[in-house]
């Protein structure tokens, strides 16, 4: 779609740049703001949550847990030889297929993510601290509705052009 093309509002294309270029930007921010809060990344505070839910208290499959975070394989391997060295979690063989590798949540693992909360809840408040309850109500509302629209992303034969 080009400027010439009769179905291109150049108002609405600046405000989907500018919306995406603002989530890319609190991406950024969160990222940095964890490490020097929290001493963590955001993967490993994500790992951590997911696998301290009492539903996945034996753990949870490694491809699980890459789709359940929307991460890559690669990407979460990383991650988790750096949770394992820390002592925080551990890859087990899974009982029923013994190929497969369940992630738990180890001992340590579970008291860290626990002496992490307190500092964790304080980072929430500062950073939503100007939001009503409904804004934030509002705001899982539409990430959630963004998060499916991205899902459902299929260029088809546009993306194979050409750009012009």
């Amino acid at each position: 779609m080009t400027q010439n093309d009769p179905s291109y509002d150049q108002s609405v294309s600046s405000i989907h740049n500018r919306l995406f270029f603002r989530l890319f930007q609190a991406g950024n921010t969160l990222d940095r703001q964890t490490a020097k809060a929290l001493g963590i990344t955001t993967v490993q505070w994500s790992v951590l949550g997911a696998l301290s839910r009492p539903q996945v208290a034996q753990g949870m499959s490694f491809s699980e847990l890459a789709d359940y975070l929307v991460v890559s394989r690669q990407s979460l391997d990383g991650v988790l030889k750096r949770l394992e060295r820390d002592e925080h979690v551990l890859r087990v063989a899974d009982t029923v297929d013994r190929r497969a590798k369940k992630v738990v949540l180890t001992k340590q693992g579970k008291v860290f993510w626990e002496s992490l909360q307190p500092k964790i809840y304080e980072f929430y408040r500062q950073a939503l601290a100007s939001f009503r309850f409904d804004d934030k109500v509002s705001l899982v509302h539409f990430l959630n509705q963004l998060n499916k629209g991205l899902d459902e992303i299929d260029l088809g034969e546009q993306a194979q052009r050409e750009p012009e």
